[in-house]
């Protein structure tokens, strides 16, 4: 079982972004979960948002899992979550920031011996410089797909276009440049 875990805070699309990877995974015939833990549900609160993916049934519906990915999708939750608890040794940890990995690593002892584990990227600004708003979960999927492998990044974002169906064109393609580009930047 393929197990996620985000660590966002509230209002940046982490519940969203779970439940469209959800979405896209379910059609490719897999069974999945995506799911929300919200502390005080307040915009801007610290929360987790899950996945889980596996060939057949799932029968756990706890939060507790130990991830084979963490996604840090606000730089300052790197320094204040404790987003390794539970980790695995092949857990890999995609986390927003400006630094570079080594002055994050030397900033958050938890990645200290992991790092070919830790990617690093922008999300935040690179939601902002093409959805015009710092929604960083779509960035974020762009970036699990070049980690991850999981789905080749054009028919991911054919895929992504059908969950954002709902949304004006113009976001839809701003979505779609957001992904490519944090698949692109991500190291």
């Amino acid at each position: 079982m393929l197990e996620i875990r985000w660590h966002s805070r509230a209002g940046q699309g982490a519940v969203t972004g779970a439940k469209g990877l959800g979405s896209i995974v379910a059609e490719s015939g897999k069974e999945v979960q995506a799911f929300a833990f919200y502390g005080s549900a307040k915009r801007g609160a610290s929360m987790t948002a899950y996945n889980r993916i596996d060939d057949k049934p799932i029968l756990n519906h706890e939060k507790y899992m130990k991830p084979d990915y963490v996604f840090i999708l606000d730089p300052g939750l790197a320094f204040t979550d404790d987003f390794t608890a539970n980790g695995k040794d092949t857990t890999k940890y995609i986390i927003t920031t400006h630094l570079s990995k080594e002055e994050l690593v030397s900033m958050v002892p938890t990645l200290d011996g992991i790092e070919d584990r830790v990617f690093t990227l922008d999300c935040l600004q690179i939601a902002r410089d093409t959805i015009g708003k710092a929604i960083p979960n779509t960035p974020m999927l762009g970036a699990f797909m070049k980690v991850s492998g999981m789905f080749d990044i054009e028919d991911f974002k054919e895929k992504m276009k059908h969950v954002l169906k709902k949304l004006p064109a113009n976001i839809i393609d701003a979505n779609m440049l957001a992904i490519q580009k944090a698949y692109d930047e991500v190291k």
